[in-house]
C-alpha cells in the first residue's frame, strides 16, 4: 500500500473513533449537575455527583478491556478484520446509547457505553499498523500525526455535540453512529486484504495468553507502566473532571464547555503537526518535561481563579501533545520486538485504567470539592515527570531483547 494511503486511513480511522468518544463530555455534566432532575441522575436515590462518576468510569472500562484485548488479537488476526469488526460495533454502541438517553434509562447507558468503548479500543491496533508498515523518522511522524488525529476527534465531538443539542441530545450520536459506518466502509476500501494467519490459537487463547498485561514480566515494562500509569492519571483527572469543574466555578453549559474543549483540541492538533520532528534532545528527557508542564496547567485550574484557570485548560494541549509525540514513538523504537500490537495496546490500556482510576475518585472526591481531584491530578503527573528523569539515567545502557 502507498505510504500516504496507509497514514491517511490509520488516521481517519483515529478521528472517527475519538469523535463519538467525546460526544459526552459537554453533554453529561449539565444531565447529572444542573440541579434538574431526570432519570439519569436520581437512579436508584444515589448522589448524581456519584452517578456521573461511574458514567466516566464505565466506558474506560470497556476501553481497557478493549485496548487490552485487540492489540493482540490484532497481531494474531490482522490489522483489517479487527479495524472493521470495532468500527461497526463501536456504530451499534452510539445507536444503543441514543436509545438510552431517549427513553433516560440509566442501566441501559450504562451497558451502551461500555461496549462503545470496548470496541473503541481500537487505537492500539491504528498504531500498530503504523508502526508495522513504517521505520524511523517517518514512523514518529506518522504516529505524532495519529495523534493529531486522536486530538482533532476530541474537537470535532465536543462541537459537534454542541452544534447538534438544539435538535435533541440523541442527534449527536446518531451521527457518530453514521460516522463510524463510513470509517468501516473506508477501512475496507484502503487496507488491502491479508494473508491468513499460520497460528492455530483460538481467540480467547490469544486473549487469555497475549493479552498486552503479559508484558508487565519485563522489567523495563513495568516501569514503563508505572510512570504511564501516573501521567495518564493525571491527564485523565483533567480531561474527565474540567467539564464539571467549568459548570461549578465559571457557570458554563454544554455549549460553553464544547467551545473551550474545541479551544484545547484545536491547540492540541496543532501542536501534534510539528511535535514529531526529530529532535536531539533524549526522548525521556522532553518526555519528563512536558510531563511536568502538564502538571503544572492541572495545578492552575484547581487554584486559579475563573480565568487563569480557563487559559490553563486550553494551555494544557500544548506539553500534552509533545509528549504523546515523543513516547509512543520511543517505545516502538526500543520494545518493537515484543509485537507492536501488545506494546501500543499495553499504552492505550494504562490510559483506559488511568481513567477508571480517577473517575471512581472523582465520584468520591467530588463529593467535597471537585479541585481536589485535579490536586490529585496534578501531582500524580508531576511524580511522573520526576521519575522520567531519574528514569532516564538508568536506561542508557542497550535496547530490549527479543520478545518472549
Amino acid at each position: 500500500m502507498h505510504t500516504k494511503l496507509l497514514i491517511a486511513a490509520a488516521c481517519l480511522l483515529g478521528l472517527f473513533a475519538t469523535i463519538g468518544a467525546s460526544l459526552p463530555y459537554p453533554i453529561l455534566p449539565p444531565l447529572f449537575a444542573s440541579g434538574a432532575s431526570n432519570g439519569l441522575n436520581s437512579f436508584m436515590g444515589l448522589p448524581p455527583k456519584f452517578l456521573f462518576g461511574l458514567a466516566l468510569t464505565i466506558n474506560p472500562l470497556g476501553l481497557l478491556i478493549g485496548n487490552a484485548l485487540l492489540g493482540p488479537l490484532s497481531d494474531r488476526y490482522g490489522r483489517r478484520p479487527m479495524l472493521l469488526l470495532t468500527a461497526l460495533g463501536a456504530a451499534i454502541g452510539h445507536a444503543v446509547t441514543a436509545g438510552a438517553l431517549l427513553v433516560e434509562s440509566y442501566p441501559l447507558f450504562i451497558v451502551a457505553r461500555f461496549g462503545t468503548g470496548l470496541m473503541e479500543g481500537n487505537g492500539a491496533v491504528a498504531r500498530a499498523l503504523l508502526a508495522d508498515k513504517l521505520e524511523g523518522d517517518l514512523r514518529v511522524r506518522a504516529l505524532s500525526w495519529l495523534n493529531g488525529a486522536f486530538y482533532m476527534g476530541w474537537l470535532a465531538g465536543p462541537l459537534l455535540a454542541g452544534a447538534t443539542l438544539v435538535f435533541g441530545i440523541t442527534v449527536p450520536f446518531w451521527i457518530a453512529c453514521g460516522a463510524l459506518v463510513l470509517t468501516a466502509a473506508m477501512v475496507a476500501l484502503a487496507l488491502p486484504q491479508e494473508a491468513p494467519s499460520k497460528a492455530t490459537s483460538a481467540w480467547w487463547q490469544v486473549a487469555r495468553d497475549q493479552h498486552a498485561f503479559n508484558l508487565l514480566r519485563h522489567t523495563e515494562l513495568r516501569m514503563l507502566f508505572i510512570v504511564q500509569l501516573a501521567y495518564t492519571c493525571g491527564v485523565t483527572a483533567f480531561y474527565e473532571f474540567y467539564p464539571l469543574w467549568l459548570v461549578e466555578v465559571a457557570g458554563y453549559g454544554a455549549t460553553g464547555i464544547a467551545w473551550l474543549t474545541a479551544a484545547l483540541c484545536g491547540l492540541m492538533t496543532l501542536t501534534s503537526l510539528v511535535a514529531g520532528r526529530p529532535s536531539a534532545i533524549a526522548p525521556l528527557r522532553r518526555a519528563a518535561w512536558n510531563a511536568t508542564a502538564v502538571a503544572a496547567t492541572v495545578a492552575l485550574v484547581a487554584v486559579g481563579n475563573v480565568w487563569v484557570g480557563i487559559a490553563a485548560i486550553v494551555l494544557f494541549g500544548i506539553p500534552n501533545a509533545f509528549y504523546n509525540a515523543v513516547v509512543p514513538g520511543w517505545c516502538a523504537e526500543r520494545f518493537g520486538s515484543f509485537g507492536h500490537g501488545a506494546v501500543m495496546g499495553l499504552l492505550s490500556t494504562t490510559f483506559c485504567l488511568a481513567n477508571i482510576l480517577m473517575a471512581l475518585a472523582g465520584s468520591v472526591l467530588t463529593l467535597l470539592d471537585t479541585r481536589l481531584i485535579l490536586l490529585l491530578g496534578a501531582a500524580l503527573a508531576a511524580w511522573a515527570g520526576w521519575r522520567l528523569r531519574g528514569w532516564r539515567v538508568q536506561m542508557a545502557g542497550p535496547a530490549a531483547g527479543v520478545a518472549p
